[in-house]
């Protein structure tokens, strides 16, 4: 059985990314960064594989490529 997926917030995905903030936003508008989850009225975070895979291939990295597991 696989661990359930983490789900990261903004601080750490801009520390593991070395992005801006205005960065991550513009790049997700484009289709080229892991969209948000909403997890609460006033919170978001990512998939950590979603996350992951970006790193691993920014250039890549395309919305429809990647699914994150359940």
């Amino acid at each position: 059985m696989q661990p359930p997926e983490r789900i990261i917030r903004m601080r750490t995905v801009l520390h593991r990314t070395g992005l801006s903030r205005s960065s991550i936003y513009r790049k997700i508008a484009e289709g080229t960064f892991p969209p948000q989850l909403k997890i609460g009225t006033h919170g978001a975070g990512w998939h950590e594989s979603a996350i992951d895979a970006w790193i691993a291939d920014p250039a890549g990295w395309h919305r429809s490529a990647h699914r994150p597991r359940a």
